[in-house]
């Protein structure tokens, strides 16, 4: 699962991840590493972010296809 948080920052309150970081009184490298994929954050994190930006879940999750984690080809 891809989670959509520098994208979901920028369109619902136009906060660079840095600014997200702020406002959520964390490390800025914590929310880089969420955003690049390192890391995920935990469920009470994630209502903190969707809170933050006013946005739900679904706005920062992103499920990838199956095809594309099983490395399969579509015809």
């Amino acid at each position: 699962m891809k989670i959509k948080i520098k994208e979901t920052a920028k369109a619902k309150k136009n906060y660079s991840l840095y600014k997200l970081a702020q406002v959520l009184e964390i490390p800025q490298q914590t929310v880089y590493s969420w955003a690049k994929g390192r890391t995920q954050p935990s469920w009470e994190n994630l209502d903190r972010i969707c809170e933050a930006l006013s946005c739900k879940i679904e706005d920062l999750l992103e499920a990838e296809p199956i095809q594309h984690k099983l490395n399969l080809k579509t015809k």
